[in-house]
């Protein structure tokens, strides 16, 4: 192969995984050699090599093959010439005998690689996500199967990947006996896609019925893929007659997922479903205040004031990624500047995560929102009249206009009727002493800034 065939690659690769991905992993590595059916790749570290061996190497095997180059494997080498751990095609790697066995004792071994962080310990429990770590950790036992397939969704940064981590983690101390398999999505697709090239398919059947405990990430990713949804049909048939454990995660409900196949769905539904809210206040403030206890030790002596951390929590509401990169930024700055965490600090180190954070609601939206959900008129909940059925839905309103715009008080008691804003200031705090003594207050708040975030 020579260097301009590996530039075409290169581009679509760059389709591929994305711009973001491209420049961190892909564009570093250069195409020394192939010979021998090994592709030689040099990279800056090994750490590089490792992690595109990981991530990237069935792609990268899958497309040089498409392009007519004849390889089995792939490798890597640092500048030094030391050679990173290769990356085998598992369809060629995977010996006629006990494929499943070779290849899939082990954590991670032939699927991603797991997260030393991702553990049930570093895991912060709140109400939106309760249910999902219970369950999680009831499968990590590895006792007996209860429900099949463990089914965890929910959106971006909201835990899916750390419990799914969480649980082969705990798999591999509890029960290092079973063999685990976790891997993505993606990667199911592209070893079937090579099984199928190489004409190697009862080693691939073979490897992914005979697990023990089967984990697939963000399985909407083979959505609309035909082949591959009918063989991942299969092997989780197999899988359920022989009672092993399967666990899914996903970005939406099956039901949800589109061009997903009706009997997937249905084998998916037969399980346990569980959703994974977007963290509320208090989940994302107890985050915050777990990752402090660790910077401490990272940055000692640095000061942080009071209020930074509840101002990130209400701020920062959407993805729990950025909460904590926003986080990791702010003690790295301050730090470097040998300066206190201030609120001033704050809203000047983070000033473009905080303005991609702002909250687009209305205070309109809010109103009719609440004012749907409550079945009464809108001219009645800004109104003048005080009678509870009123009050509380008006009460509710403002709440959430405190919460999810950046309209001040005077701004938010404007809108409803003209009111004072020590008229918003109580109702504000009346929801909030609600919310923890009364469960349907604090569900209906929480349907309600469900609706208006999405």
């Amino acid at each position: 192969m020579t260097q301009e065939q590996w530039g075409a690659l290169r581009q679509d690769l760059l389709k591929t995984v994305g711009q973001n991905n491209f420049k961190t992993w892909i564009e570093p590595i250069e195409f020394s050699d192939l010979a021998d059916g090994v592709a030689t790749f040099s990279v800056p570290t090994n750490f590089i090599g490792n992690y595109v061996s990981q991530n990237f190497g069935d792609l990268i095997l899958n497309q040089m093959a498409n392009a007519g180059h004849s390889v089995q494997r792939i490798q890597f080498s640092v500048a030094a010439n030391t050679p990173a751990r290769p990356v085998v095609s598992p369809a060629k790697a995977a010996p006629t005998a006990a494929p499943a066995a070779a290849e899939s004792r082990g954590l991670g071994m032939t699927g991603a690689p797991l997260d030393a962080r991702f553990t049930f310990d570093s895991f912060i429990v709140g109400k939106p996500n309760e249910l999902a770590n219970a369950a999680a950790r009831r499968v990590a036992e590895g006792g007996p199967v209860t429900f099949n397939p463990l089914f965890l969704y929910g959106g971006v940064g909201l835990g899916k990947t750390h419990l799914m981590h969480a649980i082969a983690w705990e798999l591999q101390t509890q029960r290092p006996d079973l063999n685990v398999l976790y891997l993505s999505a993606e990667q199911f697709m592209y070893r079937f896609v090579q099984a199928l090239r190489d004409r190697k398919m009862m080693d691939f059947k073979e490897l992914f019925r005979s697990v023990d405990v089967l984990m697939v990430d963000d399985v909407q990713f083979i959505a609309g893929k035909d082949s591959t949804q009918e063989e991942f049909f299969h092997t989780f048939n197999a899988l359920v007659d022989q009672n092993k454990q399967i666990i899914i995660s996903a970005d939406r409900a099956p039901g949800e997922i589109k061009d997903l196949e009706d009997r997937i769905k249905s084998r998916l539904q037969c399980g346990l479903v569980v959703d994974l809210h977007p963290t509320d206040y208090e989940l994302r403030l107890g985050i915050l205040q777990s990752k402090v206890d660790n910077y401490r030790a990272q940055y000692p002596g640095l000061q942080l004031a009071d209020g930074v951390l509840e101002f990130l929590a209400h701020r920062i509401s959407t993805n729990v990624r950025v909460l904590e990169g926003a986080l990791t930024r702010l003690f790295a700055f301050a730090s470097l500047v040998g300066r206190e965490i201030t609120m001033e600090l704050t809203q000047d180190c983070l000033s473009d995560v905080l303005r991609a954070s702002e909250r687009k609601i209305s205070v309109e939206e809010i109103q009719r929102k609440v004012a749907e959900h409550y079945n009464i008129r809108l001219s009645d909940m800004i109104g003048p009249k005080r009678v509870r059925t009123f009050a509380r839905p008006r009460q509710i309103a403002m709440y959430l206009c405190k919460q999810l715009t950046s309209r001040s008080l005077p701004e938010i008691g404007r809108r409803f009727g003209g009111r004072d804003h020590t008229t918003v200031m109580h109702g504000v705090k009346r929801v909030e002493e609600l919310r923890t003594a009364d469960a349907q207050i604090s569900d209906d708040l929480e349907l309600l800034r469900r609706a208006l975030e999405a």
